[in-house]
């Protein structure tokens, strides 16, 4: 009996095509907006995490904050850390370790052609093997770096892409040059999926400072915890500290002390109020769309008065009569709903890859979940059938007899 009531109910949509389009156009730019939007708020969401991602939940990062200009974290800032302050972090109880990183930007020129690298110090000794641990380097080609290797580096595995460097990528035992002085690649790291590390460029500290030049700011430090469950307590004492060595009161802070997991979760706040956001302008143009469903519907119920008549006068029931034109406002949101899902998934897989081409980075997806089509092409159905209502009872309650006098 719903296959016939589908039925019917396509033929009649399908016989007035081109209102059927122009009523759903609220429903499928509605629909679309919430599907290509959301898409790449989510993509961008598992980009970035993907960037935090390789750090373990036992790591915190204490870095300078205030009025700084572009470039590594720490640069730049009014009042930069110094050196000294991890030797005072890592006497904190709960504390196993505190490592001053030093990250610096400069040329890398492969065959004979340049581009932008970020060097990131790895320190010497024991803190070697827990820097290597927290990030979670492991060589694909070669080897990692060791103590005592001079003007070598470990190079993240964006660096292999021919593309990038006049198709040919950079190998294992190749020569590079970094602000004009020769570098030995030892080593190509595993992709991490992190634009962070995939494009890094490790040093040993010595050389690093040595080359690029030791002003005694550090640019993050690095922070390993003992007990995971006291993380709270520990990064207020780490903050304590800071605010007595940095002479600045509670809530005036010129430095971050924060975990990749805080990061992360302010992260996802700020897209579920931009998603909330989005959810709520695009409910603007659905409820326009369902008003095109319902003032369509009236209409449909007003050219079909003497069929509703005949169909009555032959038995149809005032249900039977409501079935039939609640489905077709349904099939109305239904298929707008569908519409505007195709629409969306290329608007946001499309814009997702040309941002992409654009910009030169892979920081730029889109992510549409079965979930979120599922929930959108359930919600524009309802949208439909409540719409239709009103009209599907008026189509019921109509008279036979005053139904089969009407004249178009």
């Amino acid at each position: 009996m719903i296959k016939d009531y589908i039925r019917i109910a396509v033929n009649n949509l399908t016989r007035r095509r081109l209102r059927s389009y122009l009523t759903m156009i609220g429903i499928f730019i509605g629909i679309a907006a919430v599907i290509s939007l959301i898409g790449l708020g989510e993509g961008l969401r598992i980009a970035i995490g993907a960037q935090f991602g390789f750090l373990g939940t036992d790591v915190l990062s204490v870095q300078a904050s205030g009025l700084g200009l572009a470039g590594p974290p720490g640069t730049a800032v009014a009042n930069p850390l110094t050196e000294d302050i991890a030797d005072k972090i890592a006497k904190i109880d709960n504390v196993e370790v505190a490592i001053n990183r030093y990250i610096k930007t400069g040329t890398l020129e492969f065959n004979n052609v340049q581009g932008i690298g970020m060097a990131l110090s790895i320190p010497s000794g024991d803190n070697r093997a827990i820097i290597e641990k927290m990030i979670n380097v492991k060589a694909e080609q070669g080897r990692l770096l060791k103590d005592g290797d001079t003007r070598k580096v470990l190079l993240g595995n964006s660096f292999t892409e021919p593309d990038n460097w006049d198709g040919r990528g950079i190998s294992a035992g190749d020569r590079v040059l970094i602000n004009g002085i020769s570098y030995e690649v030892v080593g190509i790291m595993k992709r991490k999926g992190s634009f962070l590390l995939d494009s890094a460029v490790l040093v040993n500290e010595a050389t690093l400072l040595a080359d690029f030049g030791d002003t005694g700011e550090v640019n993050v430090i690095g922070v390993k915890i003992k007990d995971e469950s006291k993380i709270g307590k520990t990064k207020s004492d780490i903050e304590k500290l800071m605010r007595k060595e940095r002479d600045v009161k509670k809530g005036e802070e010129d430095f971050e002390v924060q975990s990749p997991q805080q990061a992360l979760e302010s992260l996802e706040s700020t897209l579920v109020a931009v998603n909330i956001f989005i959810i709520l302008i695009a409910s603007i143009s659905l409820i326009v769309g369902g008003i095109g469903i319902t003032n369509t519907m009236y209409t449909s119920v007003l050219e079909r008065t003497k069929e509703i008549g005949i169909m009555k006068s032959i038995g149809a029931k005032n249900s039977s009569i409501f079935t039939l034109f609640f489905i077709e406002s349904g099939l109305l949101g239904l298929v707008g709903g569908t519409i505007g899902i195709i629409l969306g998934l290329i608007l946001a897989y499309g814009a997702a890859a040309a941002g992409r081409a654009a910009l030169g980075v892979n920081l730029i997806q889109a992510h549409v979940s079965f979930t979120l089509i599922f929930a959108a092409l359930f919600f524009s159905f309802i949208v439909g059938l409540i719409a239709g209502l009103v009209p599907a009872i008026q189509a019921a309650k109509k008279n036979p007899v005053d139904a089969l006098r009407f004249a178009k």
